[in-house]
């Protein structure tokens, strides 16, 4: 019995361990911490989103500078060094031999990769395409879609210029009709949203398109009740993921859409240029493959694969960000990030001359934020942050918005923060 239980332990403890190796796990402080932590109880785990010691640990996972505070993490973020780790050696490997590893060695991942981001996803691996971000995977339903002159799309101002762009190639070279929604953002009902999109639906919208997250700004879209409008009236719906897969905690199905594309060197952490795109299997064989294929209709996800030569390196190391991503947990990812968010918004939030553009329900945003300073350009207040206090932001002047986006990431420090605070303070003086 007794040494059951050993074994049972050692099991236990080595399984803690495996998704920690960037974590120091010869430290029998960290050790002892670690299996503690396997044991918490769910409302324990909750708390873990304030766990300064643990997300402490996670920012040792990366590289980032010591010397510039990136807060930008909504274009493109870092990847921790086991993800880079894995990128550099099956580099290395293909250098040997490129056309005896990339095609008979590394090609072999694919599957098993696939049926990874499958589970991540909660879809049928056979839905999902790997490819290099969500520009490609929209544009593959965008131009893909059986449409015809008259055919009404359903889409917004505040989407992004990629996606605005493709459907307007598609109106000039088609003649189909594009109906615009102007998001009035922030929006702090999900039930106006949908009446917005709603009442732009007629007998002819064949398509609407829903930013699931609006990258300006934050804002999280209702897709599944948006879908089940355009659902009752026939119409297939198109939802740009792009900032949203391991941003927060959603399965793709529960979202009700026909079509979904996320960009994986986002809030996947995985390398720069992967991403994946989940069609519905019934709809496969209506989308025609954008790139040349012996079945451009036919039925088969893999269709939309067929790229030529691709980095093998960059694809396969995919599963190391998924293993981190996991190890880390998508709730307790989610806690954290909105935790981020409302530390330092709540200490600026009442300057007299600071608004925000983000929505003010908890559901309906996470990790970014977009602040503005009355009287002071977006570009100004984010060249202010560099060049006096080294934080990298961006600026936005969009549509109808215009100000600075804020975006932390796991590895984003509260003296990190404090620091964002303190410059705030200076700035909207």
């Amino acid at each position: 019995m007794i040494e059951r239980s050993r074994r049972n332990f050692i099991k236990l403890f080595s399984g803690a361990m495996t998704g920690l190796p960037f974590l120091h796990a010869a430290n029998p402080v960290f050790a002892a911490d670690a299996l503690k932590r396997s044991f918490m109880t769910s409302k324990e785990y909750n708390l873990m989103d304030q766990d300064e010691d643990f997300w402490g640990w996670i920012r040792e996972a990366y590289t980032v500078s010591p010397n510039i505070i990136n807060l930008n993490n909504g274009g493109v973020a870092p990847q921790p060094k086991v993800v880079q780790d894995a990128h550099i050696r099956y580099y290395q490997y293909c250098n040997e031999a490129p056309s005896y590893y990339m095609w008979q060695i590394l090609d072999q991942g694919r599957e098993p990769l696939r049926e990874k981001l499958a589970g991540v996803c909660g879809c049928d691996k056979e839905e999902i395409a790997i490819n290099r971000n969500s520009t490609e995977g929209l544009n593959t339903v965008i131009f893909g879609l059986n449409l015809k002159a008259g055919d009404e799309i359903v889409l917004t101002k505040q989407d992004y210029p990629n996606m605005i762009n493709a459907w307007k190639q598609r109106e000039k070279r088609d003649g189909i009709k594009l109906v615009w929604i102007d998001l009035p953002l922030p929006i702090e009902k999900e039930d106006d949203i949908v009446k917005f999109y709603s009442n732009a639906f007629t007998s002819k919208t064949k398509v609407v398109m829903v930013t699931h997250l609006i990258n300006w700004t934050g804002q999280i879209m209702p897709v599944r009740k948006i879908a089940d409008e355009a659902h009752k009236r026939g119409i297939e719906v198109i939802a740009d993921g792009a900032h949203t897969l391991a941003h927060f905690d959603f399965n793709i199905p529960d979202l009700g859409c026909d079509y979904f594309a996320s960009s994986l060197h986002k809030w996947m952490s995985a390398p720069f240029g992967s991403g994946l795109l989940y069609i519905r299997k019934e709809k496969i064989k209506d989308v025609w493959a954008l790139l040349s294929n012996t079945e451009p209709d036919g039925s088969d996800i893999r269709k939309f694969e067929s790229l030529g030569t691709r980095s093998f390196a960059s694809e396969m190391a995919i599963g190391a960000a998924v293993d981190f991503h996991e190890m880390i947990g998508a709730p307790r990812k989610e806690a954290r990030l909105r935790f981020l968010k409302n530390y330092w918004v709540d200490q600026v939030k009442d300057l007299p001359r600071v608004s925000f553009l983000q929505s003010k329900q908890p559901k309906m945003s996470c990790a970014i934020a977009n602040i503005a300073v009355d009287g002071k350009k977006p570009e100004e207040v984010s060249g202010e942050l560099f060049t006096k206090f080294k934080i990298h932001s961006v600026g936005i002047n969009w549509e109808n918005i215009h100000g600075v986006r804020i975006t932390p990431n796991v590895y984003t420090s509260l003296k990190d923060l404090d620091k964002l605070v303190g410059a705030i303070k200076q700035i909207a003086k």
